[in-house]
Parts: structure tokens; C-alpha cells; sequence
């Protein structure tokens, strides 16, 4: 019974030395543990047994080493060695005790130091923005200061991942960091909101928000510098939304938002500038929105159509086509042009899906025209960074059953610039299946010649705005005909876009132009219209059969009928 005590009172002495301590929130050791209590009271009761038991052995040493005792007690010569030994025990443990609670601390410090660090920038991350911020406002507003939260979104970021890579990207968003930390006032919270976008709080005299204004055209200027990385150097810009508390904002969530709907405002008005929060933007954003979801909801529903601009042959002057144009025919917005829905189609990634829709419907209505009749079909910059976008106009192609040498696909010089060795590539697909091809609105881009060598153009438009305007206006004038001559030496044909009026045609055709187009020769039509006009003209296949089956049996009707009388004669 006693050896079984002992051992139990070993094992408990075991076990609360081996427990771990308990860290705190704070990354102290919890005040009154178990573990730290009992090898306190551990320390203070081997102490005291050392004292007490030493004294008597040390007494009877010494009177033993005078001759005036008798034989020291074994017995407590050996507890005093036990007791030496404890007490050696309990310090190392509680030595290593205080270095693992220290281990504990700073680990704990380094978690908490992860939880709200980007590790990629070092700057403070999303969860942790909105309480810094907060911090931030409340120590502003006790000095009687403001704060302004400056949402930064880098443009053309993507690109840099894209072509060389995530590593490339990193290092830029690194480098980005650092001059925004330079840049911007010592006092302010800067945040990596993730991928290429960073938040910025920062604090200024309420009075005088063009203190704002600098940091923010410092930002869009340091940012705009190069970044060499490797053997090559990056040139980004970026976008700035900014926004202040006092305008009837309702907490921490409330600003971001609205910097971050400023930042849509600014990205819309060119990018690589900055905009402050208005309270109008809050209605745009949410009516854009509206009009993003009601665009994703009617793809799949067929709302949009295909409508028709009628391209005129300048020399005879007979209907030599129709530029495809697309419409929205909306059950609740009713129709609407294209200028409305296209660009947040294009932002939203949704135009493909668009295009091909209209152009399939277009495909499927112009196969039963005259085959004299082409089609011409506008290609979006977005849609040219596809590199299946050929594979894709063929695939309608074959579905429908539409010649391939009446297709004619127009390309805005502007869009060349963005990739052009992949425009090559799509060009050339589409030229080896026999489809015509257009080079759309030269002469408001950067009108290169080197577009006219690199790809193989079947024809050119002049855009509009020349065409409209060259009667009154020198300079259209001196376009329209420097590219009339152009496409004359090249031996390209020219098409002239926006003819209004009769002079026009005759200014045209003495330039040479082969087609004109414009609401001279009428608005665009719907597939209703195009069809009561070339029935009108008889340039319906369908109609055409049929004309040819009447005309048949009207000369075959009376031959049977004569033979009929000479066999009943």
C-alpha cells in the first residue's frame, strides 16, 4: 500500500512536471495554471526540505568531525542526496519550461503577425484593413483631422502575368509596395486587397482635401515609372478611387465601397487617374449592374438580333450587301443600340458569347439572299485575343451553311495593337477558308502602314467622322483622299461609311471608292424590313425559285395543252 502511494506520488510529480504551459490571447502564460502553481510550490517545498534536512546532516557532521557525535544518520544522508537531486529536477524543468513559454510567445506573435500581413508585400491584407483603418479614423477624429481611403487598382497587370509569367508579377507587385510606402504620408495604413489591388488610409486636414489630391498624382506618377525586372523593364499604370467619411457615410464598409466605386469611375473615365466618390456614381454603378445581369440573362434567351446597313456598289449604284449591326430587343427596356449594351458586354467578358449568337442568326437569314450579297460582320478588340475565334467563325460556317467567300469580317486598326502576331495568325485562318477581310474605321487609329503590309487586307472603311464631314471640312477632306489613293496604289478597295447626302456619293465615286454606306441609303433594317426589300428587288432565293417555277409553267402549260388538242383532234 505504501509503495503504491509513493508511485502514485511519483507519477503525479511526473505529470505536472511534463504539462505545457497555457499562452494567452496576448502570448503571456495564463496567470494561476496548474502546471506553473505546482512547480512553484514544488521549488519552495524541496527548498525547505533542503534547509531542514541539511541542517540536521550538516549538524551531525560537524559534531562528528570533532569526535563529540556518533555516526552520521545514513538514512538522512540519503534523503538530503534525494532532496539535491529534486531540486536539480525541478530547476531544469522550469528552466525549460520558461523557454518553451517562450517559444510559445513568439510563435504566437508570428501567427498573429500572419493573420494580417500579405506575405507577398509585407503590407497589412484585407481582414486586417478595415480595423487599422478604423483605428486610424478614431485617432484622426480625436485631433480634429479626416481620413481619405484611396483604393488602387494597377492597369495592365494582367498583361505582365501573362506574358512572363507569375514570378514577374510578384516582383512588380513587391516593387509597387515599396514606392507606395515612400510615397505616402509616414502616419498611413497600406493594404494588398489581393491581386493587383492596394488600399490606402491615410490622414488630412478636412479643409484642404488637395492634400489628398497630390498623394494620390504622386501615387499615379511613381507608379508609372519602369520596372526592370530581369533584362526588361515593365511599364504599368494605375487607376485611383477615393473616398472621405463626412459625406453621409455609414462606417468603415461604407468608405471602401464607395473608394472602390470611385475606382470604377476612374478606370471608366481613361484609367491612370483618379476620382473622388460622388453620389451620383453609387446610381450609375448600380444601374450598370442591373444592366450587366439583364445582358448575362438574355444571351441564353436570343434577345439580341442581328439588324442591317445596306453597302452600296458607288459606281452602279446597286445594293452590292448589308453590314451586320446588333440590337437589343429587351421585353422590359424595349430596343436598344448597340452603344449601351456592347461596352459592358466587352468589360464583362460576354461578348463573344454575344457576337456569335447575332452572327450565327445573320448567317442563317443571309443564306437565302441573292448570292451576289455579302455580309460584313465587326469583330471586337476583346474577341481578337481569342486565338479560337477562327476556329469559331468557321464552326458557324459549316453549322448554317453559309458560303464562305460572302463573309466579310471587319477588324478596327486600333484592336491590331494589341496583339498583332496573334491578329496575324486568326487573319491568316480566316483568309485560308476564303473569307473576306476588312480593315474597319482606318484613320482614327494609328493608321500604319505596317498593318497594311503585315496583314492581308481584302478591304479598308473609312470611319465615319471623315466621310460625314469632307464637304466642310479641309481636313476630312485631305484623309478621305490620302486614303482613297492609298487603297488606289494598293489596289484595295475602299469603303466610305457615313454618306449622308448625294454630294457625298459624287465626291466618292470621283475618288474611286467601290462601296458606300450610310442613312442616305436608309436606317439599318430588322430581318422583317431586309426581307420586304429584297423581295421588292426579287433578290430572295426562295423568291427567285419560285419566279422561275411560275415562269416554267406558264411556258409548258400551253404546250401540253396543244398537244392535248392535236391528240383530241
Amino acid at each position: 500500500m505504501q509503495k503504491a502511494c509513493e508511485y502514485r506520488g511519483k507519477f503525479d510529480m511526473r505529470a505536472t512536471l511534463n504539462k505545457r504551459p497555457e499562452i494567452g490571447e496576448d502570448g503571456q502564460v495564463i496567470r494561476g495554471s496548474s502546471g506553473s502553481l505546482a512547480s512553484m510550490a514544488l521549488i519552495f517545498g524541496a527548498l525547505a526540505m533542503f534547509v531542514y534536512i541539511g541542517g540536521s546532516v550538516g549538524t551531525q557532521l560537524v559534531t562528528q568531525y570533532f569526535g563529540k557525535g556518533a555516526t552520521t544518520d545514513q538514512a538522512m544522508v540519503s534523503a538530503l542526496l534525494l532532496n539535491v537531486a529534486l531540486i536539480l529536477l525541478i530547476w531544469r524543468r522550469t528552466t525549460a519550461l520558461s523557454e518553451e513559454v517562450d517559444v510559445y510567445r513568439q510563435a504566437e506573435v508570428r501567427a498573429q503577425h500572419l493573420a494580417i500581413t500579405d506575405p507577398l508585400t509585407n503590407l497589412f491584407n484585407r481582414r486586417a484593413i478595415k480595423e487599422k483603418t478604423a483605428e486610424l479614423t478614431t485617432r484622426a477624429s480625436r485631433r480634429g483631422k479626416s481620413v481619405a481611403f484611396l483604393m488602387i487598382d494597377l492597369d495592365g497587370f494582367k498583361k505582365i502575368n501573362d506574358l512572363y509569367g507569375h514570378d514577374s508579377g510578384d516582383q512588380l507587385l513587391r516593387e509597387v509596395a515599396d514606392r507606395m510606402r515612400d510615397t505616402v504620408p509616414p502616419s498611413s495604413v497600406l493594404a494588398r486587397l489581393g491581386g493587383d489591388e492596394f488600399g490606402i488610409c491615410m490622414v488630412f486636414e478636412p479643409e484642404f482635401p488637395e492634400t489628398v489630391d497630390r498623394v494620390a498624382e504622386d501615387l499615379i506618377e511613381v507608379l508609372s515609372r519602369p520596372v526592370t525586372i530581369g533584362d526588361t523593364d515593365h511599364s504599368i499604370t494605375a487607376s485611383i478611387g477615393i473616398s472621405r467619411p463626412e459625406l453621409d457615410c455609414d462606417g468603415i464598409d461604407m468608405l471602401i465601397r464607395r473608394a472602390d466605386i470611385a475606382l470604377y469611375a476612374a478606370k471608366k473615365n481613361g484609367r491612370n487617374g483618379f476620382c473622388w466618390f460622388e453620389n451620383g456614381m453609387e446610381v450609375e454603378l448600380r444601374t450598370r449592374n442591373s444592366l450587366e445581369a439583364d445582358i448575362r440573362a438574355a444571351i441564353p434567351n436570343d434577345e439580341f438580333v442581328p439588324y442591317f446597313e445596306q453597302q452600296i456598289d458607288l459606281q452602279t449604284g446597286e445594293l452590292a450587301g448589308f453590314e451586320m449591326l446588333a440590337r437589343w430587343v429587351s421585353p422590359m427596356r424595349g430596343l436598344i443600340p448597340p452603344d449601351e449594351f456592347i461596352p459592358v458586354a466587352e468589360e464583362t467578358g460576354m461578348i463573344g458569347d454575344l457576337s456569335l449568337s447575332i452572327i450565327r442568326k445573320a448567317m442563317l437569314e443571309a443564306k437565302n439572299w441573292d448570292p451576289k450579297l455579302t455580309v460584313s460582320v465587326n469583330i471586337s478588340p476583346v474577341q481578337l485575343k481569342d486565338p479560337w475565334l477562327a476556329q469559331k467563325i468557321v464552326k458557324l460556317l459549316v453549322e448554317t451553311g453559309f458560303p464562305a467567300n460572302r463573309l466579310e469580317v471587319e477588324i478596327t486598326e486600333s484592336s491590331l495593337f494589341k496583339n498583332l502576331s496573334l491578329a496575324q495568325s486568326i487573319v491568316g485562318s480566316l483568309k485560308n477558308q476564303g473569307i473576306q477581310i476588312a480593315l474597319d474605321d482606318f484613320g482614327t487609329g494609328y493608321s500604319s502602314l505596317a498593318h497594311l503590309r503585315a496583314l492581308p487586307f481584302d478591304r479598308i472603311k473609312i470611319d465615319r467622322s471623315f466621310v460625314s464631314t469632307m464637304l466642310e471640312n479641309p481636313e476630312s477632306a485631305a484623309i478621305v483622299n490620302a486614303i482613297a489613293g492609298l487603297g488606289s496604289s494598293l489596289s484595295v478597295p475602299i469603303t466610305a461609311e457615313g454618306i449622308e447626302e448625294q454630294a457625298l456619293v459624287d465626291k466618292l465615286r470621283e475618288l474611286g471608292c467601290t462601296k458606300g454606306q450610310g442613312w442616305y441609303y436608309g436606317q439599318p433594317l430588322s430581318v422583317e424590313n431586309v426581307r420586304k426589300l429584297l423581295a421588292e428587288r426579287n433578290l430572295l432565293v426562295s423568291r427567285k425559285s419560285s419566279n422561275l417555277s411560275e415562269k416554267s409553267d406558264a411556258e409548258e402549260v400551253p404546250a401540253y395543252g396543244s398537244k392535248g388538242k392535236r391528240a383530241a383532234g
